[in-house]
């Protein structure tokens, strides 16, 4: 009579990188610098740089302007309006990336949009090597 109703499975790059401890709600806009240790989803919209030690997710509704973002993985379910520099990138079917990706690890779902230029850097240069922006 009752049935459960199935939540969607997460995508196999979330379940190896993280939690996700915060979450930009639908409807949602902030402007500035987001930075720190955990993982944040995003299904509002933000604004600015983006530097953090968790996994990034970018909701369907979600959608991200920024110069650069980076993360150990990103996820992009929504818009990405940037450059984004993580071990790993997902684009999902509703994702749509506009800008450069720097990652180890590509993926993509039938339908996922990406515009830009993709580079894979060798197995002995990893994102630590990379300099960070400097905090604002």
């Amino acid at each position: 009579m009752f049935s459960k109703k199935e939540s969607p499975a997460l995508p196999e790059i979330l379940r190896t990188t993280g939690k996700i401890e915060t979450v930009l709600g639908p409807g949602i806009s902030i402007k500035g610098f987001l930075t720190g240790k955990g993982g944040v989803r995003i299904e509002g919209v933000f604004e600015g740089k983006v530097d953090i030690d968790g996994p990034l997710v970018i909701g369907e509704q979600g959608k991200v302007i920024s110069e650069e973002i980076r993360a150990p993985s990103v996820v992009a379910g929504g818009t990405v309006q940037a450059n984004v520099i993580a071990d790993r990138v997902q684009v999902l079917r509703t994702g749509r990336v506009y800008g450069d990706v720097t990652t180890a690890n590509l993926s993509t779902e039938e339908g996922g949009f990406l515009k830009g230029t993709i580079r894979m850097p060798d197995a002995d240069e990893t994102q630590a090597d990379k300099p960070k922006p400097e905090t604002p």
